[in-house]
């Protein structure tokens, strides 16, 4: 099997706002030289996972302490653990010219550089590695079992310093922290873009009435505390959602076939799987626990197709909606993200199938998300309130 061509654009570092002025200027400092100049900086990461890097050294004998340390992938664990302890609209990511691949003393790693698993390779031997892998980087989730969390925040460790002649981009998570840093860079030519998906953090948020927000992102990163999965009553998760939570979240799968073999789901209820293990273990570079409410995180399994091949019909969606409408107090769900029921491979359309939504989880008393269809682009016109409530 031929190993995929690596399309490295720009390596990452992730930084505080605060740091951009001087890194402009200086370039990105590794800690200990951060230190030894007596450069201003201000930390994103906590004293544990800084001291863990500072015990652990590379074949030349270095400790990472004294290395610039740039990510092939900036959305991975540790960005998740930054976002969750620090203001997202506080943090930027710098992009670097893969240019910095050719300078001397680089090492490459295959994950997580403090990790005890991580091995560490020179330049061309560590791309030989990346390959193997950067499917894995490149991905949009990960799994701590599989090792794939570690994986992908494979690093290029640069000694001492990347001099700012390698900076080409920066990215931010918000359009306020675009004119923060559009103001902090003055005259540069550096481009500064906003990617919210960079940082965890939804395209777009409309809110529709008291407590239902129509979002643009990531359902998988919410931060709600149930997230619904649309599923078929086969126990097959084969496509969509579907799959990538059986992937992701492998005991989810597990459940959600034991239910459709007990029977406890059918076209018009749903299942609930109240998981016990916290998603911030499996999602964030952890040392200590982030008070977060993803130390709860539960799996509504919602039948949008009563068979794998068929399409959903509109009076199973709605008669799953009123379940929920009826049993979310009694079943102890505090918040609630949804995909949009039966649309994409469901084969129903949004314009009809928002209203309903709306229609049934309008006005219950707890948070509501609803994350919009991927597959096609929604008019504006069928994302309003007037159209939604009418």
């Amino acid at each position: 099997m031929s190993m995929p061509e690596l399309n490295i654009r720009e390596l990452f570092y992730i930084t505080h706002i605060n740091n951009l002025s001087s890194i402009m200027s200086l370039g990105i400092y590794s800690h200990e030289k951060i230190e030894t100049d007596d450069v201003h900086s201000t930390p994103i990461y906590d004293t544990d996972i800084v001291s863990r890097r500072k015990e652990k050294t590379t074949p030349g004998g270095r400790n990472l302490w004294s290395y610039a340390n740039l990510y092939f992938q900036p959305r991975n664990a540790m960005m998740y653990r930054v976002v969750h302890e620090k203001d997202p609209t506080n943090l930027a990511v710098v992009g670097i010219k893969t240019t910095i691949l050719n300078e001397n003393g680089i090492f490459i790693t295959d994950g997580n550089a403090a990790h005890d698993s991580t091995l560490f390779y020179p330049p061309n031997k560590g791309m030989d590695i990346l390959r193997k892998q950067w499917s894995i980087i490149q991905n949009d989730w990960w799994n701590r079992d599989d090792g794939s969390k570690r994986k992908i925040m494979a690093e290029c460790l640069i000694p001492n310093q990347v001099k700012p002649d390698y900076i080409q981009a920066v990215y931010v998570a918000k359009n306020s922290t675009r004119e923060k840093a559009q103001s902090i860079l003055g005259d540069s030519n550096i481009p500064i873009s906003t990617q919210p998906d960079m940082f965890f953090q939804p395209n777009s948020r409309t809110k529709i009435g008291a407590n239902i927000s129509l979002i643009d992102g990531d359902m998988f990163f919410s931060n709600l505390q149930t997230l619904t999965i649309s599923v078929n009553l086969q126990g097959v998760m084969g496509k969509g959602l579907a799959s990538r939570a059986k992937y992701q979240f492998p005991d989810v799968y597990v459940a959600y076939q034991d239910a459709c073999r007990s029977k406890r789901i059918t076209a018009t209820r749903p299942f609930l799987y109240k998981r016990e293990s916290s998603l911030d273990d499996e999602l964030a570079d952890l040392e200590t626990p982030l008070g977060t409410s993803n130390t709860v995180k539960w799996f509504l399994l919602f039948a949008t197709k009563r068979h794998w091949k068929d399409n959903s019909r509109m009076e199973d969606i709605e008669g799953g909606l009123k379940w929920v409408r009826d049993n979310y107090q009694k079943q102890g769900i505090q918040s609630l993200a949804l995909p949009a029921l039966g649309c994409g491979l469901g084969g129903l359309d949004w314009k009809t199938v928002g209203p309903l939504m709306c229609k049934f989880l309008h006005g219950i008393d707890i948070s509501v998300a609803i994350y919009l269809p991927q597959e096609s682009q929604i008019e504006d016109i069928y994302k309003t309130e007037s159209h939604l409530l009418p």
